[in-house]
């Protein structure tokens, strides 16, 4: 309960006098919230229907209940409500927000398809001029570099094979290339539809090399976002988890059941409908464990691997610090178990590999604390010696009653160490002076003890007082 909810019920409501029972009751919409406020005022709430209609057509005529307020007043605080709940919405660690991946599957996806496409349509345009180059040269990305760099197949000769190897990285295929174009069944084209064909050529390109840098891009984001997941199950696949889930956090929600057949809803809503075997598995089917698994642990290896994913992306969501080691463990124990399956090894226990990661993050943040050592060691420093001369400073500030207050209170040990300390010096005295001491009187001796000890320690009001009884008392005997 806030500060300015607690201000506004007490200045606005009677007060209740104790004992007695109030002679009203505040209508709250919320049961919750109305326990809570009598738990921390004592004021008497009650929410139900009735309240709940009353409150809702207080909302709809509350622009006639206030005399200043308009309707266009009411719309600007709700709208600036929106703004202030979708920016709160917004608003987290700029380093691990999780829609820059999604957005970059998204689009890598796009590309995929878009570049696919278009590079058929140049094997198809530039196949007309060239035909025999589609057999030779199998990749898309090749082929555009090819069809931009010949452009026109009569132009070809032996002294462009040096140019052709370069480009394929292969001297047999640009010799090839070489005496296809000699022998070519193609028809010749226009200078303008050769241009055209070099600037799609050209575009194409472009594209597959975006794709790259994009590619690049969304696994240095995921290696940001979810270390532990891109070690264990990889770049892609776990983007694409993440994809369908919405986000990292509703990912590291899901239980591993869910995670293991999400991307095979379809499947799983016609199996149920007609009463059929449900999917073992849906976007953790891209995974190399499922592909290197046997035909009948597919199943077994796919529920073992999505336990895996949920527990690396519950740590990768939940954890401050960003460290693949977790990731790199589990992805052992998957290893494991594979092996377990094919080859009947068996795999160690849950326990101690996870006593084993717990012991690489504890090295990790000692390394990291190393490193950072020399710089916070000399801070620490400078703090020790600035508190210690405060310290100093206030010690000499105090005056010597708070001095003998502050000593009143404390242990009989203290008094002691003092006592000692005063009584040594006096008999060190005593035997310097030896045989010259002796002929004196047993008084002479008393005050040059009490000098002594004036000479060495300044002593407190206190102490000063118990000294002299006790110096009276010894006289006395």
């Amino acid at each position: 309960m806030t500060d300015e909810l607690r201000n506004f019920l007490e200045l606005n409501l009677p007060k209740v006098k104790e004992g007695k029972k109030a002679k009203f009751r505040v209508g709250v919409m919320e049961p919750k919230v109305g326990s809570h406020i009598t738990e921390a005022t004592g004021i008497p709430c009650e929410s139900n229907d009735y309240i709940q209609e009353l409150l809702r057509a207080v909302r709809l005529h509350f622009d006639q209940f206030v005399e200043q307020l308009k309707p266009s007043d009411l719309e600007k605080a709700q709208l600036g409500l929106g703004h202030s709940y979708s920016r709160a919405k917004v608003k987290f660690n700029v380093n691990r927000v999780d829609n820059m991946v999604i957005q970059a599957i998204f689009l890598l996806d796009t590309l995929d398809k878009d570049v696919n496409s278009f590079s058929m349509r140049v094997r198809e345009w530039y196949g007309w001029h060239f035909p025999e180059l589609v057999k030779i040269v199998n990749d898309n990305y090749l082929y555009a570099k090819l069809a931009k760099f010949v452009v026109n197949k009569s132009d070809l000769s032996e002294k462009d094979v040096p140019a052709l190897a370069d480009l394929i990285g292969d001297e047999d295929k640009a010799k090839e290339i070489v005496e296809a174009a000699k022998a070519s069944m193609g028809q010749d084209l226009s200078p303008v539809d050769l241009i055209n064909v070099q600037q799609f050529a050209q575009r194409v390109m472009n594209l597959s090399e975006y794709r790259k840098n994009l590619y690049e891009y969304l696994v240095t984001k995921m290696n940001d976002i979810a270390p532990n997941l891109t070690s264990l199950i990889g770049e892609m696949v776990g983007a694409r988890l993440i994809s369908h889930a919405g986000s990292l956090s509703n990912l590291a929600k899901c239980p591993a059941s869910t995670l293991q057949i999400l991307g095979a809803e379809k499947a799983l809503f016609r199996a149920l409908k007609t009463r059929g075997n449900t999917p073992k598995y849906g976007l953790i089917f891209h995974s190399s464990f499922i592909g290197r698994a046997s035909t009948k642990n597919k199943g077994r290896m796919a529920r073992y691997l999505a336990n895996k994913c949920s527990i690396a992306s519950r740590i990768d969501c939940y954890s401050d610090m960003s460290s693949s080691i977790f990731g790199e463990k589990l992805r052992e124990q998957v290893e494991e178990r594979l092996d377990f399956y094919d080859k009947g090894v068996a795999p160690r226990k849950n326990l101690d590999v996870m006593k084993a990661a717990i012991e690489g993050m504890a090295d990790a943040v000692s390394e990291e604390d190393k490193e950072n050592g020399g710089t916070s060691a000399k801070k620490s420093k400078k703090k020790k010696s600035k508190s210690e001369a405060d310290g100093d400073a206030m010690d000499l500030d105090k005056p010597a009653n708070t001095a003998a207050a502050e000593a009143e209170p404390e242990t009989g040990k203290k008094k002691k160490k003092k006592k000692h300390k005063l009584e040594e010096p006096q008999d060190q005295e005593i035997a310097a002076n030896g045989d010259a001491e002796q002929d004196e009187t047993p008084k002479k001796k008393k005050k040059k003890n009490r000098d002594a000890a004036e000479s060495v320690e300044p002593k407190t009001a206190t102490e000063g007082k118990k000294k002299k009884k006790k110096s009276k008392t010894e006289a006395d005997d």
